[in-house]
């Protein structure tokens, strides 16, 4: 199989879809890689990297996308990227769908098969491929929000571990999940005052029984949310329903009783937010100001640490990409339940109910469309 690796082009995303030892792999089995020039620069890995792999170095996405029969990404493909999917191409990447009609439509219209990363299972109930970025998104909430906090950036001027004699940060985590519990161990390591709410009871004894000295935690009602909400001085929004949309848990209306200079960090935005003012920015413009508060939605995190998040994805995503290219996509998903849970687009059908019910697309099961 030809497997091509683009150039990011979303802004400001630095990580690659290939590390120079996915592409070993890939070659080791066979198969040919296929990576755009200069793909790797922003994660630290040169043209020289891969070709030393076994990959040849194509100069133009348009060539890849020609070319490949495979194209593995890390972000949603733009506008222009998707005018170049073909009926016959497989897209393995993280699509994040439901708050995104223009892509949905886009895709289908390409008649490519998309599997995307963040609805890929485990036996575990796991979401293996979107834990990896949801642990390096979970650790930089604390940091990105206390640099939200500093006064010259419009917040509080509150420093997280506070110092001897003034009381530290006031730190609400919303979803005790994978983002939820790196967010609360950094913001805790920092010295902050840290409430994680869920309304698991089962996850919320696990969090007690393994951090129960670093951070508190609460069943999440909605009185409990708002009360905790009014004293803080950051909120990091950490709620996931896989393949869904976000739900909203604080309104316009609720904002405007947060303290003047909060910050909120919604690592959710991916999935649309989980703020009723959640919109995306870009590393290169991060925060807005709503009703006084400060928001950080930048949609692509990792991003900001390239390095350590392209290595982590490409950890988890190689066994999976190595499965579709040995076997095909069909033999690959009907051997794998669970990477059949990542298919989400074939041959012009939606095939993953969630995005379906969010943009009232009509689905068909993934199930059926393997063996179309």
């Amino acid at each position: 199989m030809k497997i091509g690796c683009p150039t990011e082009i979303k802004p400001q995303e630095f990580r690659v879809g290939m590390t120079p030892d996915a592409a070993r792999e890939a070659v080791n089995h066979g198969h040919q890689v296929l990576i755009q020039k200069d793909a790797g620069m922003g994660s630290g890995f040169s043209d020289e990297d891969y070709t030393t792999a076994g990959a040849h170095i194509i100069a133009t996405a348009e060539e890849i996308f020609a070319t490949a029969d495979m194209i593995v990404k890390v972000k949603e493909p733009q506008a222009v990227e998707r005018k170049m999917l073909r009926p016959d191409q497989l897209l393995f990447t993280y699509l994040h769908l439901a708050p995104d009609p223009e892509q949905t439509h886009d895709l289908l219209e390409s008649g490519c098969t998309a599997i995307a990363y963040e609805t890929v299972t485990d036996d575990r109930g796991g979401l293996p491929l979107l834990a990896p970025m949801s642990e390096v998104a979970g650790r930089l909430a604390p940091q990105v929000g206390a640099w939200t906090l500093q006064k010259a950036n419009g917040g509080r001027g509150v420093l997280m571990g506070g110092v001897p004699g003034v009381a530290p940060a006031k730190v609400v985590v919303i979803g005790g999940g994978v983002v939820g519990t790196h967010a609360a161990k950094i913001a805790a390591g920092m010295g902050a005052d840290v409430t994680v709410l869920d309304r698991s009871l089962n996850r919320l004894k696990y969090l007690d029984d393994v951090f129960g000295r670093d951070f508190k935690n609460q069943y999440s009602t909605a009185g409990a949310t708002l009360d905790l909400v009014r004293q803080a001085d950051m909120v990091i929004g950490a709620v996931l329903i896989p393949g869904a949309a976000a739900p909203k848990l604080i309104s316009r209306a609720q904002l405007s009783e947060m303290k003047p200079g909060a910050a909120i960090v919604d690592v959710a935005i991916d999935q649309g937010g989980c703020f009723e003012t959640s919109k995306a920015t870009t590393h290169g413009d991060p925060i807005y100001n709503v009703d006084g508060v400060m928001h950080y939605c930048v949609a692509n995190m990792p991003g900001a640490v390239a390095r350590t998040s392209t290595i982590a994805l490409g950890n988890a995503t190689m066994p999976f990409m190595l499965a579709l290219a040995d076997k095909g996509w069909r033999q690959a998903c009907s051997d794998d339940p669970h990477l059949l849970n990542g298919l989400n687009v074939h041959a012009g059908q939606l095939t993953y109910y969630a995005v379906g019910k969010a943009l009232g697309i009509d689905v068909v099961s993934p199930s059926l469309a393997v063996k179309q």
